[in-house]
């Protein structure tokens, strides 16, 4: 390790607020590898909207300064006394808070060997939005063939890949955007049933959609929040279940829970992590969104 620099570049945060509070730092510390980490040196590193709920504090950083960034593709550069599966010069895609930097150290629980077979870069930008899709789509609710599910905010990044793991699993999808230029994107990548909620009822539409399908989804996904939980609870059918998964429009408020009585809802609030807390599941989702990303199911 003596080859490595002292300091480094990353992107932080010393209080919560708005854009104005991300410096760029060009002396922070590279960290040392404790015996059961491993040291990357990142070559990409993805962008995603948790990281604007950790700038403003709606996820409180533990400390200041916060170093942004959750996901990272790169090589191995150094490694703790009790590690055992990765060495130097390993490429790896990891989930990991910090990776808004040129290395990071981190447990390799959420650490996983990249395919050679996958160009650089991709694995960076489908890591955590992958595995988040393809757990949601198993576990939240199990889509299967058949279900109408619909998926708002369906254009975004991880929307875009629970459309496509949607339509793998042979389901009917419903995708709610802002914009018609955002519904064509969601519709190039499977959806089948377009609707853009700045401009129609979606509630209405999608009750229209189903009307010989139990009058509403088998599922709603849902990262927008506030703005589209009251009507989630009217657009799912009977014994339907509503994944409630992000604030995009902020966070959902109190509510009754006996709201959800008359139709028999299921609703969950899952986190990735839930579902990839031991390593085996980590492995298991990671050489499925690999394998995903390879045979081409995934733009």
């Amino acid at each position: 390790m003596s080859s490595l620099p002292k300091t480094q570049r990353s992107v932080q945060i010393n209080a919560h607020g708005g854009l104005d509070v991300i410096k760029v730092v060009t002396d922070a510390p590279v960290p040392i590898p404790e015996d059961n980490q491993v040291l990357v040196k990142n070559a990409f590193a993805g962008l995603n909207f948790i990281d604007t709920y950790a700038r403003t504090g709606l996820y409180l950083a533990p400390s200041f300064p916060f170093t942004l960034g959750r996901e990272a593709e790169g090589k191995i550069a150094a490694v703790g006394k009790s590690i055992q599966d990765f060495k130097v010069g390993d490429k790896v895609a990891y989930l990991g808070v910090g990776a808004l930097a040129e290395y990071t150290a981190l447990d390799p629980l959420h650490v996983a060997h990249v395919p050679s077979a996958i160009p650089e870069g991709v694995a960076a930008a489908g890591i955590l939005q992958g595995l988040t899709a393809l757990s949601f789509a198993r576990e939240s609710y199990e889509i299967k063939k058949g279900d109408y599910v619909l998926i708002h905010a369906a254009a975004g990044g991880f929307g875009l890949w629970l459309v496509q793991v949607a339509k793998a699993l042979g389901a009917h999808i419903i995708a709610t955007a802002s914009s018609d230029a955002k519904l064509a994107i969601a519709q190039e990548h499977g959806a089948e049933f377009l609707i853009n909620y700045s401009t129609q009822d979606w509630i209405a539409e999608v009750k229209k959609i189903t009307k010989d399908a139990g009058g509403g989804v088998a599922a709603v996904f849902d990262g927008v929040g506030k703005d589209t939980f009251d009507g989630d609870l009217e657009a799912v059918r009977r014994k339907g279940t509503v994944v409630s998964l992000g604030n995009a429009s902020g966070a959902v408020p109190p509510f009754a829970i006996s709201r959800l009585g008359s139709k028999n809802i299921k609703l969950v609030r899952p986190q990735l992590f839930g579902y990839i807390a031991e390593r085996e599941e980590f492995e298991t989702y990671a050489k499925e969104v690999f394998d995903w990303i390879i045979e081409g199911k995934v733009k």
